[in-house]
């Protein structure tokens, strides 16, 4: 199985923003030695929590400090971005590092209402034009006039680059049909509301359409893993995890605790029962059981590619969460 990285540069307890990004460096040098296909930086606004608010700038650092691994945006938020912007700067990164970057694109606005508005300059977002915009940048990276007058008479520089491949991020399946008709790969957010079936991804195969950017259908699925040598071991590192996606459902952020803190952290029975329910996002357990679901997984819904995003508080247990599963899968 392709196994890959998605990192949000998580600011656990006791660290700083600064070290979060150094540690997705780490994190990327790592996989790429391990023989991880690619890692995607998610974009995060207005939040204490993670690091990764510009995906695009990191993503050229990673890069140049590995050697084969692909890198990307997992993904870079649209709705605040011209796609003449998007073009150029994924043009850039494509002429630096050819051959190994991965333009990743979301629909989300990457953090609340007022991290969005603060974006726009205080403009009313654009939200019913994503598909649009992906097109017209799209046809901006290969050197195509775009069908919006608006993008006619410009050109994205630096030209005749090699193209990046090309993803839409997805977590419901509505943008799959969307994804094969415009020729690009399928990203699917298994972690953050579930809700994969194999008819998203058949849809998807099925209605694939071969583009300048990819010359057949790709998926990957985005899983949040915790893993260690044992499955107490995996449970610990996992409560962090359980207490801050309880606050998400709460309307509540904050950074990551140590394990230590989230075992004595007070809970009543409705939060238990959340936690447990939130769990069927989560895998935990030992590195053959995960390994041996997301066997089983591929094997059903016919995904390409597994996407790790494992985020234990201590950076040392977040790398073997990687070591281990590469040991198993790779």
């Amino acid at each position: 199985m392709k196994l890959s990285v998605l990192d949000q540069a998580p600011i656990t307890s006791g660290n700083t923003a600064a070290e979060a990004l150094k540690k997705a460096e780490e994190l990327a040098v790592l996989t790429d030695e391990l023989g991880y296909s690619r890692m995607w930086m998610a974009e995060h606004h207005g939040t204490n929590g993670y690091a990764s608010s510009a995906p695009e700038v990191t993503a050229a650092h990673l890069a140049a400090k590995t050697k084969n691994i692909r890198i990307g945006t997992g993904g870079v938020m649209m709705m605040h971005y011209s796609p003449l912007k998007l073009a150029e700067v994924f043009k850039t990164l494509s002429a630096l590092s050819p051959g190994r970057i991965d333009f990743g694109v979301g629909r989300a606005p990457g953090g609340d209402t007022n991290a969005m508005y603060a974006l726009s300059e205080g403009r009313q977002p654009m939200l019913d034009n994503m598909y649009e915009k992906f097109d017209t940048a799209l046809k901006l990276i290969n050197d195509e006039v775009p069908e919006d007058r608006l993008y006619r008479k410009t050109i994205a520089t630096p030209a005749h680059i090699a193209l990046p491949e090309a993803w839409l991020l997805g977590s419901s399946g509505s943008s799959a049909l969307k994804a094969a008709r415009m020729g690009v790969g399928y990203s699917f957010a298994q972690f953050f509301m579930g809700g994969m079936t194999k008819e998203i991804f058949d849809e998807y195969k099925k209605n694939f359409q071969p583009s300048a950017f990819m010359d057949k259908p790709e998926i990957n699925v985005a899983y949040l893993v915790t893993t260690a040598e044992t499955k107490e071991e995996a449970e610990f590192e996992a409560g962090p995890q359980d207490i801050a996606r309880l606050w998400l459902s709460q309307g509540r952020m904050g950074q990551l605790m140590t394990p230590e803190e989230a075992q004595n952290y007070p809970l009543t029975e409705i939060d238990r029962m959340t936690i447990k329910e939130n769990r069927k996002l989560h895998l935990v357990g030992e590195p053959k059981e995960i390994a041996a679901r997301l066997n089983e997984e591929q094997a059903h819904y016919g995904f390409d590619e597994a996407m790790i995003c494992s985020i234990p508080h201590s950076q040392e247990k977040r790398l073997d969460v990687y070591r281990l599963l590469a040991k198993e899968l790779l």
